[in-house]
């Protein structure tokens, strides 16, 4: 079943998109029943589920960029201003993964995860394995990961956990960084960069601030000031002209003509 209006939907088995179609009127549907929950689950997990179904949260549609609140046991949507998809399911990887994500849930992608796809659009995320694509956090990103990351990362935050040592070959882009572990690469961040204690970041940083804890390290260069300000913006060569040159005010200093020779 899908909205009347919708102009795509995506497969909830295989995910891709589609164009939807009304059917031919003797094609009968069949429905997958939901099994009843079990009799006995525990109260903990009873009061998660309805938890989940009091709480509700404001997405944001990755097309029209319209703002509308759902519950917070749904796993899709439609938006109202425009009919297209929006998941808000959360992605646990735990094997080998290639397929674009984007959603406006969680992804975690654990130690034994192969993260190959493209394009990873999320709000939170955890990375614990292999990382080759681009990553997009509204929120929180956490790294707790060691080796190479040759994709983007972007995000409102950005935390290197203590047992994590990355390398990054494109610059990293957020609100504020903070350094719990090790890290190479550049950095442009739009208020603070903090290296804690026992933290270490090699390479340039473009920042408001810059914050180093004792026993902390930071080697590379470091541009303070406006994210959006180039170094040659900040380094403007004036030349004088004519009309700023003071003139003398000695009466005799009356321009005289040269000896012919």
């Amino acid at each position: 079943m899908e909205y009347a209006a919708a102009k795509s939907s995506i497969c909830r088995q295989c995910g891709r998109s589609f164009s939807p179609f009304v059917p031919k009127p003797g094609l009968k549907l069949r429905t997958r029943e939901e099994a009843p929950p079990p009799e006995s689950s525990s109260i903990l997990s009873r009061f998660e589920d309805f938890w989940k179904r009091q709480r509700s949260s404001i997405i944001e549609c990755f097309e029209c960029k319209r703002k509308q609140q759902v519950c917070g046991a749904a796993t899709s949507t439609i938006c109202p201003a425009c009919s297209a998809h929006i998941d808000l399911r959360d992605y646990k990887i735990t094997s080998g993964f290639s397929r674009s994500i984007r959603t406006r849930g969680d992804v975690h992608l654990t130690g034994k995860g192969d993260l190959g796809s493209s394009s990873v659009v999320c709000r939170s995320a955890l990375v614990e394995g292999r990382l080759r694509g681009n990553l997009h956090c509204d929120d929180t990103a956490t790294i707790n990961y060691s080796g190479k990351i040759p994709g983007r990362i972007s995000a409102r935050r950005i935390v290197v956990d203590r047992k994590a040592d990355i390398h990054c070959f494109r610059r990293v882009r957020a609100g504020s960084v903070e350094i719990r572990g090790r890290m190479s690469g550049e950095i442009i961040a739009e208020t603070i960069v903090t290296v804690q204690k026992k933290g270490s970041l090699e390479g340039d940083v473009t920042a408001r601030a810059i914050s180093v804890e004792k026993g902390g390290m930071f080697s590379g260069q470091l541009v303070i000031g406006q994210v959006s300000i180039m170094q040659g913006e900040l380094l403007q060569e004036q030349e004088p002209s004519a009309a700023s040159i003071p003139e003398s005010r000695f009466p005799d200093a009356t321009p005289r003509p040269l000896p012919a020779t």
